[in-house]
């Protein structure tokens, strides 16, 4: 899934296609503590916004979940202590707001009652910076400890979390950028080691896998980079490597792009004793391979999560299905306060040409939120800029991988390094695609 737009490019791409575009967050007003001891806050909106109507919430609707897993992601705050040029959150009005949560345990526990019931759920703590919430973080693992739970941080406070929170966790996503020069400009000055330093103190802790999450928003970056983060003596245990989806492949981006992905390929496939654990390429192998598995986790859907089981609650307990997309009222599918859900409204559309397309098998539609943007509301500018060279990228992949021969490959491997691609755990967190 492709990462944060700039909120420049938000509104922009907001106004060309006809949806309203800010977020319209209001002051922050504390309330107060609870018997348990935890303050409680209300945002007050100063710009009303119309989510539903009465008898929508009234009308019985199908299960909005398919499947039976639910992949949960809780925004501790909006708030963050960096601000990273790419990030939608980092800049303008939404820097800030929402910094609190609006709504208390008991809430979400009656809202997972009659809507999770029964369900494989799977919670990612998100932001802004999740970890300048740790109350909440630890009063949700007490409260609900059969939940498996995920982390989404940029890493700097990760020396601040209790003991048995980082133990809890089954994976945690630490943004980075690829290697010091690179991430430090997006980022700011230090960050590349600060994040290293603090992963070093706490890697013995974490209960779980620990996962680089790399924008790759610049062409400079290379294989070079991506190998350090994986190196024996890294503390990162995978490579979850995404397309940034802005305006950034115009001139020769393309075509340097192009060349890191046959480089990266080429390393992927040079061993058989051991495996490169970059996620976008053993997602892409592994569907090639087991055609069936791109689809048996999904009811058939799109790969990415946001049409079928993904929903992202926002501190004052509105949902929405991609968070990418919070800033638009009408994709809101729910409300964990008033308690109710809808079915996401981000789904494949005839309008889309994913069912013609030869990466289909594999890449199974993708980035929901592009193909949304790009076919269903027809942004022209939009779709030959970001959608359409995000999907040669990835068709050109394909392609290269099957160049190697994967099948000859993974025949060749262990039973121990085929099963790092077939039953890989951290698939059940990120997206298996770029």
């Amino acid at each position: 899934m492709a990462a944060h737009l700039t909120e420049r490019n938000d509104r922009s791409i907001c106004a060309r296609a006809g949806l309203p575009a800010g977020p319209g967050w209001g002051t922050v007003a504390a309330l107060p503590a609870t018997s348990a001891g935890v303050v409680r806050f209300n945002v007050q909106p100063t710009i009303p916004i119309h989510v539903q109507s009465p008898s929508f919430v009234s009308q019985p609707v199908a299960d909005p979940i398919v499947g039976h897993r639910v992949e949960l992601q809780l925004l501790t705050t909006l708030k963050c202590n960096l601000k990273c040029s790419y990030c939608s959150l980092g800049v303008g009005e939404v820097l800030g707001s929402q910094t609190h949560v609006d709504y208390d345990i008991d809430e979400l526990a009656a809202f997972a009652q009659r809507h999770l019931a029964g369900k494989e759920v799977y919670v990612t703590f998100y932001g802004g910076e999740p970890t300048l919430n740790r109350p909440m973080m630890v009063e949700v693992m007490q409260r609900f400890p059969l939940w498996r739970y995920q982390l989404q941080t940029n890493g700097t406070l990760l020396d601040d979390l209790p003991a048995d929170v980082l133990a809890r966790l089954s994976n945690v996503l630490v943004s980075i950028d690829g290697g010091e020069a690179i991430t430090d400009g997006y980022r700011g000055r230090g960050i590349y080691r600060q994040v290293l330093k603090n992963l070093r103190v706490v890697r013995p802790l974490i209960g779980g896998s620990v996962t680089a999450r790399v924008t790759w928003g610049n062409p400079a970056t290379g294989f070079d980079e991506l190998d350090a983060l994986v190196a024996d003596d890294s503390p990162f245990d995978y490579l979850y490597w995404q397309f940034v989806a802005d305006e950034a492949y115009a001139d020769d981006s393309l075509a340097r792009r192009k060349a890191v992905l046959v480089q990266l390929v080429e390393r992927f496939f040079a061993r058989t004793d051991s495996l490169y654990p970059l996620i976008p390429l053993m997602g892409i192998v592994r569907n090639k391979l087991m055609p069936g598995r791109a689809q048996e986790l999904y009811g058939g859907r799109t790969q990415c999560r946001v049409s079928s089981h993904l929903i992202n609650v926002m501190p004052n307990g509105q949902i929405y299905p991609c968070p990418d997309m919070m800033y638009v009222p009408a994709m809101q599918m729910g409300d964990v306060k008033a308690n109710w859900l809808r079915p996401s409204p981000l789904q494949h559309s005839d309008s889309m040409p994913c069912g013609s397309c030869e990466a289909m098998s594999w890449c199974r539609g993708n980035c929901m939120k592009n193909l949304y943007l790009g076919y269903v509301k027809n942004d022209l500018r939009y779709r030959r800029n970001v959608v359409d060279p995000i999907c040669e990228l990835l068709r050109f992949l394909g392609r290269e991988i099957d160049r190697h021969d994967p099948k000859a490959w993974f025949a060749a491997l262990a039973l121990p390094v085929r099963r790092q691609i077939t039953d890989c755990e951290v698939y059940e967190y990120v997206e298996v695609m770029p």
